[in-house]
Order: C-alpha cells, then sequence, then structure tokens
C-alpha cells in the first residue's frame, strides 16, 4: 500500500529562529492530533540540523531542499548528501522546477544526486514537470517521461522503490494556476503507467506520487480525491502552521 505524504518546500523562506518556530509548532500540533498520512517539512540548508533536534522526527520528516552532485571535496558552497544525513534529515528535494530553470540542473546531474542520496540513506523527493509552452504544445506527457527515463531510470526496482515523485506542473507554481482534479489525475496516472512499463505493475502502484502546484487547504481534498493522486508537495501554504494542516487534514 503506497504511502500518502503531505510534503513542506518552504524555500528561501524563514530566518533560523522562524523557521524553528514554525517547526516546533507543526510538531506540537500533531502530537496531539491523528493524521491520515506521513507529514515532511524541507527547509533551507542551515536549519536541517536545529530543526531534526527539536521536532520528533518519526513524527515530522525532514528534508533538505537539494543537495550536491559530488560526494565531497572542493565545491566550495556545496552541501553533500552525507552531510544532509548527519543533520538528522531523512528526505532531500531534487530536481525542483526552480533548481532546474534558475541553476541549470541536468538529468545528469540530477541521476548523480539521486544515486549520491540513495547511497546516503536519504529518500529523494524527486520533482518532475513542464512549462506553460510545453503544456499549450501538448509535449507534457513527453517532458516528463523524459525526465523520469533521463535521471531515474538507470536504477534498479529496488532503488526506485524508494523514491517519491513530485508531479508540478510548473505553470502552476506561485502563480494561484491549479491544474483541474481532472488534469492533475490524467497526468499522475500517466506516469504510473510509464513506471508499469519500466518496473512492472507492483513498483508503480507502490510508488507515492505527490501533485505539486498551487495546493491549498480550499482544492486539497478534491485533488486528494484522485486516486493516483498521493498526495501534495506545498510551497506557500507550507509556510503557515495552520494552512499546511488543513492540507494534511484533507486526508
Amino acid at each position: 500500500m503506497r504511502k500518502k505524504i503531505v510534503a513542506g518546500n518552504w524555500k528561501m523562506n524563514k530566518n533560523l529562529q522562524e523557521g524553528l518556530e514554525l517547526a516546533k509548532n507543526l510538531d506540537a500540533v500533531l502530537a496531539n492530533e491523528k493524521v491520515n498520512c506521513d507529514v515532511i517539512i524541507g527547509t533551507p540548508f542551515i536549519h536541517l540540523a536545529s530543526v531534526c533536534a527539536a521536532v520528533d522526527t518519526q513524527r515530522l520528516g525532514v528534508a533538505a531542499e537539494n543537495c550536491a552532485d559530488h560526494a565531497s571535496g572542493a565545491y566550495t558552497g556545496e552541501v553533500s548528501a552525507e552531510m544532509v544525513k548527519s543533520t538528522g534529515a531523512n528526505y532531500v528535494i531534487l530536481g525542483h522546477s526552480e533548481r532546474r530553470a534558475y541553476y541549470g540542473e541536468t538529468p545528469e546531474m540530477l541521476k548523480t544526486k539521486v544515486e549520491l542520496a540513495l547511497a546516503n540513506g536519504l529518500t529523494p523527493i524527486f520533482c518532475i514537470g513542464e512549462v506553460l509552452e510545453e503544456r499549450k504544445a501538448g509535449e507534457h506527457f513527453n517532458v516528463v517521461k523524459a525526465q523520469i527515463e533521463g535521471s531515474l531510470f538507470s536504477l534498479s526496482a529496488e532503488d526506485f522503490g524508494k523514491i517519491i515523485l513530485a508531479y508540478e506542473p510548473v505553470w502552476a507554481i506561485g502563480t494561484g494556476e491549479t491544474a483541474t482534479p481532472e488534469q492533475a489525475e490524467e497526468i499522475h496516472a500517466y506516469i504510473r503507467g510509464v513506471l508499469a512499463e519500466k518496473y512492472g505493475q507492483e513498483v508503480a502502484d507502490n510508488c507515492s506520487i505527490l501533485y505539486g502546484g498551487s495546493c491549498k487547504p480550499s482544492n486539497a481534498k478534491e485533488l486528494f480525491a484522485n486516486p493516483n493522486v498521493d498526495g501534495g508537495l506545498i510551497g506557500g501554504a507550507s509556510l503557515k502552521v495552520e494552512d499546511f494542516m488543513g492540507i494534511v487534514r484533507a486526508w
């Protein structure tokens, strides 16, 4: 049975003190509430060790928002998968559209990052998705298939089974636009079909595929009602406890 997951991605928001307060408050709410999904927060690197020490990471998973495509060495300013793991974090968000667009991350770089993350016991939350021009041109299926093939299909079935996928229609991130529940289900079902062709139906059925495009408390329940949508990767709404819990409670 694949996991239902609501994961937050704070992006470059919240200083250390603000982030720590947010994480503690969220953890306190989760301690007093029975939830029907796994809950994860993705924080900036400088927050990781402090947040992991301050919360119950069995109850509230903690993710880095990226890691380096090298294990170690003379790469000033980079943070390795091993360093992320040493903070107590168990997840890492990889391939986010902002990383691909602003920092030139290629499928080959992301392939290396995924392999390093897995080698260090981290669970990758791997992002895929198309921009508006690709959606309008009807290329969205080809785009997500190429992104998966280019970075993940060299993995064994066993290792692929450790991946969480997040489909993010790039045209719906931070724009207030949201894919309709029908659009979300259509492409999530397509992605699962691509996985089944490569790894077989059992692996495909066990892979959690999250929706990541302007998911809010007001639309989460409708999105999550789709059989192939297993939760959300949440941006802006993860920065306030009540907003984020509104999405968690949609399960």
